[in-house]
């Protein structure tokens, strides 16, 4: 039986989205950790709650601390290769949503800004035309606020803070982002307002499509 010696977060059942004998669809709270991280303090996560009830849990993907919204995590060596190769051919499909600062003229659009880690400011990621790995986004605007706006994201590669950086790049930092977003824009929020809404895969034993859909609580 696993335990946590400290916790942050109570475990609530309202987490798990959907669970069989193969996976579980959960809904991952912002400021919560998917794995482990270094030392004694960043040993609580999502794994770690997960695996008291599902002492088989495996994670496939991650979502950044700060990010909320939906992640598979299997439940058998198996389901975890066919889950990670669907992720790596690009065989899912998510969308996130997002708050961020400022008025987008344009309803819609793609971001296409290659991208690679900031090695002298880990964990920053930067634009880089000559180094940069292809990272491509789409976006939709759904609702304008006065000094904000809702925004759909759809991410057709998965790099590290890809949503976060290609916002930033835009002029329009995610509100609540404590690496990209300017000072203002970081004090409109106590969190990242950055949810993962939506996530569709295959499921590797039965071979149905499963789409799930998790409104944000910001």
């Amino acid at each position: 039986m696993h335990s946590l010696p400290s916790t942050q977060f109570q475990f609530d059942t309202s987490w798990i989205i959907y669970s069989d004998d193969h996976l579980i669809v959960a809904n991952k709270p912002s400021g919560l950790l998917s794995v482990p991280g270094r030392g004694a303090d960043k040993q609580e996560c999502l794994l770690s709650h997960l695996l008291i009830n599902f002492t088989d849990a495996k994670i496939v993907h991650r979502l950044d601390m700060d990010t909320s919204g939906l992640m598979v995590v299997a439940r058998s060596a198996e389901v975890h290769r066919h889950l990670s190769r669907q992720f790596q051919e690009r065989q899912t499909q998510k969308t996130y949503h997002a708050i961020c600062s400022g008025h987008l003229n344009t309803p819609s659009g793609y971001t296409n800004l290659p991208m690679r880690c900031d090695w002298e400011r880990r964990p920053l990621q930067m634009i880089d035309f000559k180094q940069g790995k292809g990272a491509q986004t789409f976006w939709k605007v759904l609702q304008q606020n006065p000094e904000s706006f809702l925004v759909e994201l759809t991410p057709i590669t998965g790099r590290s803070h890809q949503l976060r950086l290609h916002m930033k790049s835009l002029g329009h930092p995610i509100l609540g982002d404590n690496l990209y977003a300017d000072p203002y824009s970081l004090q409109l929020s106590n969190r990242l307002l950055l949810h993962a809404k939506t996530l569709s895969f295959t499921h590797p034993i039965t071979e149905e499509l499963l789409s799930f859909d998790c409104s944000a609580n910001f």
